[in-house]
């Protein structure tokens, strides 16, 4: 997969209400179009006026989960970016209300690895969640410590199943 080629050009929404996050995934981003917003009202605003590939949410600050239910409505794929709120039931609730990814913001350097998976998922018609939740189990594992699936295993079943498919199916395009 070549991250660079699915990215050129991509117009993207990032809402965060730290300035340094959003200069910093400007930057990151330098081949896509980037719309950055502080605030929850403001992005409602460019999600009402533009039409994007893509959106980066926090989930703190900016009301990230009412705005996953609007990008989810518009079919925009989106992924969660969160320092404060890096718990298990916050990850869970991610997925559940729509998230394609949900990644910590220490691992924000690897972002255009992340927004690529979604987007190749997406091309076909799939959710994004192999590369993603494959990069940083290991990461979830040593911050919710051992056994943390083990109080939602059914769901964390059902999401592993789903996983193991998307995988197959982008080894087979590569």
């Amino acid at each position: 997969m070549d991250n660079q080629n699915i990215l050129e050009n991509k117009k993207v929404l990032v809402v965060d209400d730290e300035p340094d996050i959003l200069e910093t995934l400007e930057e990151l981003l330098y081949t896509c179009s980037v719309d950055t917003a502080a605030t929850f009202e403001d992005a409602v605003v460019l999600l009402k006026n533009n039409v994007y590939d893509v959106a980066i949410l926090d989930i703190m600050g900016v009301k990230g989960y009412d705005l996953l239910r609007i990008t989810s409505k518009m079919d925009i794929p989106s992924l969660m970016l969160t320092a404060h709120a890096l718990t298990p039931d916050n990850l869970k609730q991610s997925i559940e209300q729509g998230a394609d990814a949900y990644v910590p913001k220490d691992k924000l350097v690897d972002i255009s690895l992340y927004i690529a998976d979604i987007l190749h998922a997406r091309k076909e018609g799939k959710k994004a969640h192999a590369t993603w939740f494959s990069l940083l189990k290991p990461v979830f594992d040593k911050l919710f410590g051992e056994g943390w699936r083990k109080n939602d295993r059914d769901f964390w079943d059902e999401f592993d199943t789903k996983q193991i498919s998307s995988r197959d199916d982008i080894q087979k395009m590569e």
